[in-house]
């Protein structure tokens, strides 16, 4: 689920953190270009695990910031392909089911789309609340109870590629 990856990148430090040690500049300059966003074929970048080379740094005419080619290692959320995510489920209507996913770690909500669902749940209702059941090779109940707001649920996310 979270994995360390290898990372470059050519890091730009402004004049005004020249007063900082090096490494923390760069660091904080990662931290607010990566965290937080999702990187197309490495996942979505959580922080700066640690910077392992520094290469010299050049200024470039008309540009008074640093560039400075630094290899470091980041902390990435990447779920493997079948892996199941623990969540709450937050409701249901006719187009899936919506789940909050890894509530600690500040992640936010996934869509279980309908079609997804239909092999194995079936949507059953009432005049006043709506819910998902499982399908079973031994017949239901003959009241199923709706859910109650923040059971836990267990999904496979979407492919990545």
């Amino acid at each position: 689920m979270f994995v360390v990856i290898e990372m470059v990148d050519t890091v730009r430090t402004p004049p005004w953190q020249f007063q900082q040690k090096l490494n923390d500049a760069i660091a904080e300059q990662l931290n607010k270009k990566l965290a937080n966003k999702v990187v197309y074929n490495v996942g979505l970048c959580i922080c700066l695990y640690d910077i392992t080379k520094l290469e010299d740094s050049f200024i470039f005419p008309g540009d008074g910031a640093s560039h400075t080619k630094v290899h470091f290692r980041y902390v990435v959320f990447r779920p493997f392909l079948d892996e199941i995510l623990v969540g709450k489920i937050k409701g249901c209507s006719q187009e899936g089911v919506y789940v909050m996913t890894l509530s600690r770690s500040g992640f936010g909500n996934m869509k279980q789309k309908k079609e997804l669902t239909t092999s194995t749940w079936t949507r059953a209702r009432t005049s006043d609340s709506e819910w998902w059941t499982r399908l079973s090779s031994t017949p239901p109940p003959a009241a199923p109870s709706p859910p109650k707001p923040a059971l836990t649920k267990r999904k496979r996310p979407p492919t990545l590629s």
